[in-house]
């Protein structure tokens, strides 16, 4: 008995499951859909709001005080386009679609996954928050433990939770968490899989991916006395400006430092944590005889008064900077995060018409489409597989960089 031809939505459903199944970043964090696009498609650049929690002060006593809605958005722009491309001939289509998905797809799907979670891995460039020792392959509970404090005391729910690190890290803790405190269960899962598993510390998951990067720090000397050069009043300043370092020496997106004497404070209680707030640099910089003028900064800046409270004092003039990292040094940036610190979306793209095939589809908030044309110039039958999407960090209080 021959088998049944293999239909354009079948491959393209087995696909997307396959896609799925090798995110690993990408799966656990906030994948809002764009419908709006689904009669027509969307194209690159093609923007969706996201609606940011509402924060507001507490008032004492009986007399009412009303205050301003501070309810925020941000606009995620769908900006990137992956694709992957093959052939698959009509005797292929033959075949049953499990021995279809083994030889044909999986081994380039499973491509086109790992690159969109290390494109997603590029959040750590707006994450603030770190724990864990530069330099140092992460391999103890403390820092886990210390993760989850920077989480709690960011205010982060709980659950879901969720730890992405490098092979090297993943290694590091296994070998350095073996059977301490772990349920006999949980340590013949990581003995046989080599793998940390899920309900760790807290954590829904911990995983391992490949897709994990590198950050190479700036060229500043740690040797230097780097220091605020001019002090900040303002709330909700997003730059400052430091000197102390030498020529035109450079400080590059995701570099993480601290001013003396400012201290984060809890969102909710706008108490200080008791421990330095960290910043990140977002946009690369370079000085000018040893000087950065209004370097970009995440978070901005705004005291216990302010209903977006991040830190209790505004940094002073000449209070000393520290930066995590020696200069020009590559370090794998781990990532730690509440599943709503990071949104990916994607959009439907455009379903030609006149084409061989085409078909999209959609599965917990990922759009996949698959579109397949006569070459009649090369009598080849080309075919490729299509993602369009846009990631950010919307909530970047909830996740930490676990350095390595």
């Amino acid at each position: 008995m021959s088998n049944s031809l293999l239909t354009i939505d079948m491959i393209t459903r087995k696909s997307l499951e396959i896609l799925e199944n090798n995110l690993v970043l990408t799966r656990n964090v906030n994948r809002q859909y764009d419908d709006s696009f689904a009669v027509q498609g969307a194209k690159i650049g093609s923007t969706l709001r996201i609606r940011l929690p509402d924060r507001a002060l507490v008032t004492d006593g009986a007399a009412l005080q009303v205050q301003d809605d501070n309810e925020q958005f941000t606009t995620l722009t769908v900006s990137t386009q992956k694709h992957i491309g093959m052939n698959f001939t009509t005797a292929e289509l033959t075949m049953q679609l499990d021995d279809f998905a083994d030889r044909v797809l999986k081994p380039r799907v499973s491509q086109l996954a790992a690159s969109i979670d290390a494109d997603v891995a590029n959040v750590y460039k707006n994450i603030f928050a770190s724990v864990g020792t530069a330099g140092t392959t992460p391999s103890t509970s403390l820092v886990l433990l210390q993760a989850q404090q920077k989480l709690n005391e960011a205010a982060a729910s709980m659950s879901p939770r969720y730890v992405t690190v490098s092979p090297a890290a993943n290694a590091g803790l296994v070998e350095g968490m073996k059977g301490l405190f772990n349920p006999v269960s949980t340590v013949s899962r990581q003995f046989k899989n080599g793998m940390m598993g899920d309900g760790v510390l807290g954590y829904d998951e911990i995983n391992m991916s490949q897709s994990i990067l590198q950050h190479t720090a700036g060229t500043r000397s740690l040797t230097d006395t780097i220091l605020v050069n001019g002090a900040v009043s303002t709330q909700g300043q997003a730059t400052i400006s430091i000197d102390g370092g030498t020529g035109s020496a450079t400080v590059t997106a995701g570099d993480v430092f601290t001013v003396a004497g400012v201290y984060a404070v809890n969102p909710q209680t706008r108490q200080s944590t008791g421990s330095l707030q960290q910043f990140v640099v977002t946009a690369a910089s370079t000085a000018s005889s040893g000087a950065w003028t209004n370097i970009a900064i995440l978070p901005a800046m705004y005291t216990s008064g302010n209903a977006l409270a991040t830190i209790d004092a505004f940094p002073a003039d000449n209070a000393a900077v520290t930066f995590i990292g020696t200069a020009s040094t590559q370090y794998p940036q781990n990532l730690v995060y509440h599943k709503d610190a990071i949104t990916f979306a994607t959009a439907d793209l455009l379903l030609p018409q006149g084409v061989d095939m085409a078909s999209r589809q959609v599965h917990n908030g990922i759009s996949l489409r698959i579109v397949r044309q006569y070459d009649i110039n090369n009598d080849r039958m080309p075919c490729r597989i299509d993602v369009l999407y846009g990631f950010a960090v919307i909530r970047p209080a909830m996740a930490c960089r676990l350095w390595g």
